[in-house]
């Protein structure tokens, strides 16, 4: 599953092709949207995309962990964390993509 990984400026780009506007613009909404998201988050409020998926912000509890080389018990400290749940439909995109590769 070795693949190249998607940047900004590739979204940047993307969106300049298909929509054009000029590269700035382009990055200048992508970033807009992105910096939406997070306040939402910040704010504990889920994003939902329609078709993609949802994020959310979930409260982990403190915890006892164990360091792995010694075994020694550590506290972990409780935390938010964000959480990303794919929709049905970019799971059966996935999975027909998947099914009809030439792997």
């Amino acid at each position: 599953m070795a693949g190249r990984t998607i940047t900004r400026a590739d979204l940047s780009n993307a969106v300049c092709r298909k929509v054009k506007v000029s590269r700035t613009e382009a990055s200048d909404l992508i970033d807009q949207i992105i910096e939406e998201i997070v306040s939402a988050l910040e704010r504990g409020e889920p994003v939902r995309l329609s078709s993609f998926g949802a994020f959310e912000v979930r409260q982990k509890k403190e915890r006892i962990g164990r360091n792995p080389k010694t075994g020694q018990e550590v506290p972990i400290e409780s935390r938010r964390v964000v959480t990303f749940r794919p929709s049905d439909v970019l799971k059966r995109y996935i999975n027909f993509m998947k099914a009809n590769s030439s792997d």
